[in-house]
């Protein structure tokens, strides 16, 4: 019987791991269908990268570092979309200055 399991989509040479699921809360299964798996996936296919998707400070301790991702919205509502707008230019400095944290200080790599 299936209890979870994740969706990653094969790019030219990366995985991109998008979403997940499962029907029981099973220790660690979220890090073996998204993470591990997929690594293990990538490199046996010689792709060079796997792209583990937006947020999530868990990620660092299994060795993916920020990296920014875009999307593409269309709101119709001019308001609305005004006031999106500003929100994300705010969220963006925030976002930007959280990444550059985690490289400095959190990286699971060595340095130098």
């Amino acid at each position: 019987a299936i209890i979870g399991g994740a969706l990653n989509f094969i790019g030219s040479d990366a995985l991109f791991g998008r979403n997940w699921g499962a029907d029981l809360d099973i220790p660690c299964l979220h890090f073996e269908a998204c993470y591990y798996q997929a690594i293990e996936f990538a490199i046996e296919r010689g792709l060079s990268q796997v792209e583990a998707g937006a947020q999530g400070f868990h990620k660092v301790q299994r060795g993916y570092m920020p990296s920014t991702t875009w999307s593409a919205h269309w709101v119709a509502h001019d308001g609305f979309r005004a006031a999106i707008e500003r929100f994300l230019e705010a969220e963006r400095r925030g976002i930007d200055e959280e990444k550059n944290h985690i490289t400095l200080a959190a990286s699971p790599f060595k340095k130098g």
